[in-house]
């Protein structure tokens, strides 16, 4: 069964003013099912046709001659999941037992936001800061291009896209600003913490 665009989870413009429809009818409606399309062809016709994406992935990590699978797949899967991360008057802090694992393991939420950011801005071109959960200990990191927490054996709780389509239109070259306003405006701390429960 062929892979298809996921439904955005809100309406193009219901993340205004933080995230404009425009940069969702581009990054959703073009970069993200260019994806999806360029890997259906991909695995047409070969051993991957009808696999799942995580599988997929799994499958071609770290194989050289497979690179174009694992690129496409892995932006499949790193946008679908980005999606979820953000929401309408998101935002804010997480409560409960993430608030309380975030406190035990970085020190404070502040020490997060803080190290969540420097992740974002200091990704050298495209990629993804995220926050995972590994061998226990939630840690906050960083990917290049279409890597994911997926092919380290890391199981991701949040990701934040800083590559360029995902904030160009609204924020230029002002990267900081968009991470700001992701973590302030946008986080769906609701969906990261149903993550953490099911880790």
């Amino acid at each position: 069964m062929a892979h298809t665009l996921p439904v955005l989870p809100y309406a193009l413009d219901a993340l205004e003013p933080h995230i404009s429809r425009q940069t969702l009818e581009f990054h959703h409606g073009k970069h993200h099912a260019g994806y999806v399309n360029n890997l259906n062809k991909l695995v047409e016709g070969t051993d991957l046709d009808g696999k799942s994406i995580e599988d997929t992935i799994t499958a071609v990590a770290g194989n050289a001659e497979k690179a174009g699978v694992f690129n496409n797949a892995a932006q499949v899967w790193n946008h679908s999941f980005y999606w979820q991360c953000i929401k309408p008057g998101g935002g804010g802090q997480p409560t409960g037992a993430l608030a309380d694992k975030i406190n035990a393991d970085f020190g404070s939420f502040e020490k997060f936001i803080e190290a969540f950011k420097a992740a974002g801005a200091t990704q050298f071109g495209s990629g993804w800061a995220w926050l995972v959960l590994d061998n226990g200990t939630l840690k906050v990191t960083k990917t290049a291009n279409a890597d994911l927490p997926l092919a380290h054996g890391q199981k991701a709780l949040l990701t934040m896209d800083v590559w360029e389509h995902a904030y160009y239109l609204d924020y230029q070259n002002r990267r900081p600003d968009y991470i700001t306003t992701y973590l302030e405006k946008l986080v769906n701390w609701d969906f990261v913490a149903a993550n953490f429960a099911a880790a």
